[in-house]
């Protein structure tokens, strides 16, 4: 899909003719490269990270990234708390899709318990995860237009995000960190009316992402900063581990929902879209078409849900469900079990498991190791950013400084899941 986009735009395009006169002055002239520090606190950054460049004039001859100034602690937090209560700092690995990595962490503690959650249960998740994944790629998209100057188009995702927000929040009753999976389940049902609701903001979505299309796709500024830029090939994405939008910009077809599907993704109708070069235009193009197809997939889900009818979302367990309220103050047991559960979460048998889903940014894993007790003896996180950003400095030497700024935001390092 993302080559049909290229190839009409190439069409409708005239290419640019790069200007090879060779400058007579440039090998008498004895200049010094200029070492310049972009970061860590830099509103074109995105957060705490440290571009140390090497230029000669305008031009990147070396990159330096430098990451670990917003170091947490996130993994040594998880170990010192219960299962359950690890939960909420999976939320702020990545602010735009807090759900996907509540859904991984759970995903992965279920698999040490061997549990397997409802099926209505499974459908939540992953409509919950599509919301997620369509808010993230939104702001992605819309910032790395609003740094070459184009407001238009950021505004207009900004709106489709924050109906995204909107549903996220009548969901679960917050609009960033969400805290909705839990282990064995989900917190509650659909809310009545979200059915409505949400195909109402999903067609309004659809017309915002025609507008920002029409704005920016065949601009001829817009493909200019982002075509040729940033490119990184398939052979050197997978020697640095890349994965997500980033691989499959470079024509790599890799997606753990299709190549290792999970919960209920074998059973949905959807595309994986790729593309040709793996340029910046390539990845804006993907990232796109995959806001299309998460769509597909929230209505799908839609459609599935209310055909199934009303129905567990939890897991019966009594290792992680707890006794009814109305059992509690009546039983003995029940209310032992509640305080237990309460103070002490679920103890979760002894062994060590990896479990990875697809984030918005690529493969999230976790790996996490059980003693037998109510805390994890390790916490060990695979987050897409870190990888993702490791061939940065590839990606723009040899191209000018003002392209740093939208290869970076195509990246979309967050640095919550980097610096954990």
């Amino acid at each position: 899909m993302a080559e049909d986009l290229r190839s009409r735009t190439e069409s409708s395009l005239t290419e640019r003719v790069p200007d090879t006169a060779e400058d007579d002055l440039g090998s008498d002239l004895h200049t010094a490269h200029q070492r310049l520090n972009m970061g860590p606190s830099h509103p074109a950054t995105h957060g705490t990270v440290k571009f140390l460049i090497e230029l000669d004039g305008e031009s990147i001859v070396d990159l330096d990234v430098q990451v670990g100034y917003l170091h947490r602690g996130f993994e040594k937090e998880c170990e010192s708390r219960s299962w359950y209560q690890a939960i909420p700092y999976t939320d702020r690995l990545n602010y735009n899709s807090a759900l996907m990595a509540n859904v991984g962490f759970c995903l992965t503690v279920e698999k040490l318990l061997a549990l397997e959650t409802p099926e209505r249960c499974q459908w939540l998740r992953v409509l919950a995860s599509e919301l997620s994944r369509v808010g993230d790629h939104l702001t992605r998209c819309g910032a790395t237009c609003l740094e070459l100057q184009a407001m238009t188009p950021f505004l207009y995702g900004i709106e489709a995000r924050e109906l995204i927000w909107d549903l996220q929040e009548a969901l679960c009753g917050a609009r960033v960190t969400s805290n909705y999976v839990r282990i064995g389940g989900v917190r509650h049902d659909l809310p009545d009316g979200f059915g409505a609701v949400c195909r109402d903001n999903l067609a309004r979505i659809r017309e915002l992402l025609a507008d920002f299309d029409s704005v920016v796709t065949r601009n001829r500024i817009f493909v200019d900063r982002l075509k040729g830029t940033g490119i990184l090939s398939r052979e050197d994405c997978i020697a640095y581990a890349v994965t997500g939008p980033l691989l499959r910009a470079a024509g790599v077809p890799l997606d753990l929902r299709k190549s290792e599907p999970y919960l209920c993704y074998e059973e949905l109708d959807f595309d994986i879209p790729i593309g040709e070069v793996g340029d910046n235009y390539d990845r804006y193009l993907v990232c796109v078409e995959e806001m299309n197809q998460s769509l597909r997939i929230v209505e799908q889900c839609l459609r599935r849900l209310e055909m199934m009818g009303q129905g567990p979302v939890d897991s019966t367990d009594p290792r992680v469900r707890w006794p009814a309220k109305n059992r509690v103050f009546d039983g003995m047991e029940e209310m032992i079990q509640q305080f237990k559960s309460v103070t002490e979460g679920p103890r979760v048998p002894a062994g060590e498991a990896y479990g990875a889903t697809e984030s918005a940014n690529g493969e999230l894993g976790f790996y996490l190791v059980s003693d037998g007790s109510q805390k994890p003896v390790k916490v060990r996180c695979r987050p897409p950013s870190f990888a993702n950003l490791q061939p940065l400095s590839r990606m723009v030497k040899g191209g000018l400084l003002s392209d740093l700024i939208p290869t970076f935001d195509l990246v979309n390092m967050i640095g919550g899941e980097c610096d954990r």
